[in-house]
Formats: structure tokens, C-alpha cells, sequence
């Protein structure tokens, strides 16, 4: 099979390479809005060949490696893609992207979310083993016809993840905890130091945690603030409880309830149990 991938920063390119790895695919060919990052794409082998758009939909399978908003965009560009051709978005939210399906894409069209990436974005942040041990999310419809489900299972499978199905909506509750809001926190946490500390005293003083906490706040903000304004309900629902969390805590020490706070950080802990 031709796989072509639009979109060549962390995810796309990530993509590309890890596809080159598999007996699935012959050839990886791949597009980008930015010039600059089609080059780079090309001397850093993360796609044998830049095509045009037009050649991108002649594919046996696209993935969509795009902002969230941007996905949308694209397909409406590719509905008149051919009945054979499986369509795979990467974006990191489902329910506005599947609502916004064009409906001769639905038997194609396969909604993905793999559960993996780093603060670091553009194609030269992609790596082979980026997808390896990692969980995708397939959110399938009932439109889709088996065989685009099954060469996106053999996919995904072939390049190390584990799959997992949910819901458009299940996925994105879920994930507005586990991805979404915390990478909320961590631009939060950036702003506020940057705020109070100068650059100097930051660069003296930041430890491990800090350093640990505020790394996603390197993320790419125009795919962050894409992710943000699709599940923009969710998102808020997520805030809305941590600053519940958050003033607990704040109560606590400030009347000076210091075994209602160690309780209640002995509660968080149990977290790792589960992880």
C-alpha cells in the first residue's frame, strides 16, 4: 500500500517513519502548509517523496496529522476520495471531527487518537518508535465498512499499539482529564512563575518537579488552542473540578488543617497505584 500523511510536524512525521518500518507499506508520501517543513521532511526521511494534493488522495490510506480544526478543513477536501481509500485522522479530540464527517466519507473515514507524543513539535521532533507500546483510541461508526477498520487495526497493530474502542463522546470526557487539562496546568503553572520570578532565579531554582510539571507547556499552543476550542465543554468541566481540588487545599493550609491535608495527599497518591 501508498500511505500519504498530511501534516509532517511530531505526529505526522513520527508516522511516516514508522510506517517505513512495516511490510504494510511501500511507500509513505506526505504535504504540509509549510514549505519549510516539507524540506525537512524530505532531508530527514520521514516520507520518501512531497506530493500535491491531488496525488495525497490517490493513496490507499491518508492520515490526517493536522490541528484539530485544520482536520475538519481537509476533509471536506477529500470527500470525493476514492471508495477504497481508508481516511485516518490523528487529532487529539473525535466529536466535532466525526460531526463534521462529509457523509461520502463515513464507510472510509476511521477516527483515531494515539495516546503518545512530547513537548516538541515540527518534523524535527518525529521519531520511529513515538506510536510503539502506546494506546490508540478508534472511535468507530457504524458507517464504516470493515475493510477500512481492519487495515487501520493491521496498522496501528504493525507499529506497536495497543487499540482500544470508545465513543466519539466517551473519548473526549475522558481524555479533557487525562490529556487536556493537564496540559491547561502546566501553561498555567509557566505563566504564573514567569510572572512573579525573574529569568535568573527560575533558571537557579526550578528542580525536577517544576521542570517536570511545566515540560507539556512547551507543547505547540495553535494545536493546543484547536484542542481546547473543539471540546471546549469538556475542557472547562476538567478546570472546574481541579480548582475545586485546588482550593481545597488552599483552605487547608490556610487554617492550618495539617492532617485533613496530609489525608487528603495520601488519597492522591493512590493514584499511582492504578498507574
Amino acid at each position: 500500500m501508498t500511505a500519504g500523511i498530511i501534516g509532517l510536524g511530531l505526529i505526522g512525521g513520527s508516522m511516516g517513519l514508522a510506517l517505513q518500518n512495516t511490510k504494510l507499506i511501500k511507500k509513505v508520501v506526505g504535504l504540509d502548509n509549510n514549505v519549510t517543513h516539507c524540506e525537512e521532511a524530505l532531508r530527514l526521511g520521514l516520507v520518501h517523496e512531497i506530493v500535491n494534493f491531488e496525488d495525497i488522495k490517490k493513496c490507499d490510506v491518508i492520515f490526517l496529522a493536522t490541528p484539530v480544526d485544520a482536520i475538519i478543513a481537509i476533509m471536506q477536501s477529500l470527500a470525493d476520495i476514492d471508495a477504497g481509500t481508508t481516511l485516518i485522522d490523528l487529532g487529539s479530540t473525535k466529536e466535532e471531527i466525526v460531526k463534521n464527517t462529509p457523509e461520502t466519507l463515513r464507510k472510509n473515514f476511521i477516527p483515531a487518537h494515539p495516546m503518545t507524543g512530547t513537548e516538541k513539535f515540527g518534523p524535527s521532533a518525529a521519531f520511529a518508535t513515538l506510536y510503539n507500546g502506546g494506546v490508540v483510541v478508534i472511535c468507530k461508526s457504524k458507517e464504516v465498512e470493515d475493510i477500512h477498520l481492519t487495515r487501520a487495526v493491521q496498522i496501528f497493530s504493525h507499529i506497536g499499539m495497543k487499540i482500544f474502542f470508545m465513543n466519539p463522546k466517551e473519548h473526549d470526557c475522558h481524555t479533557s482529564y487525562i490529556s487536556h487539562m493537564p496540559h491547561a496546568l502546566s501553561y498555567a503553572l509557566a505563566n504564573s512563575v514567569m510572572r512573579q520570578e525573574d529569568p535568573k532565579s527560575i533558571l537557579i531554582l526550578a528542580g525536577g518537579g517544576f521542570r517536570d510539571m511545566s515540560r507539556v507547556a512547551k507543547s505547540s499552543p495553535v494545536m493546543w488552542s484547536n484542542v481546547f476550542k473543539q471540546n471546549r465543554k469538556n475542557v472547562l468541566e476538567a478546570i472546574k473540578n481541579f480548582q475545586t481540588e485546588l482550593e481545597k487545599c488552599r483552605i487547608m493550609v490556610e487554617e492550618q488543617n495539617w492532617d485533613e491535608l496530609e489525608d487528603w495527599m495520601k488519597n492522591a497518591t493512590t493514584l499511582h497505584k492504578i498507574l
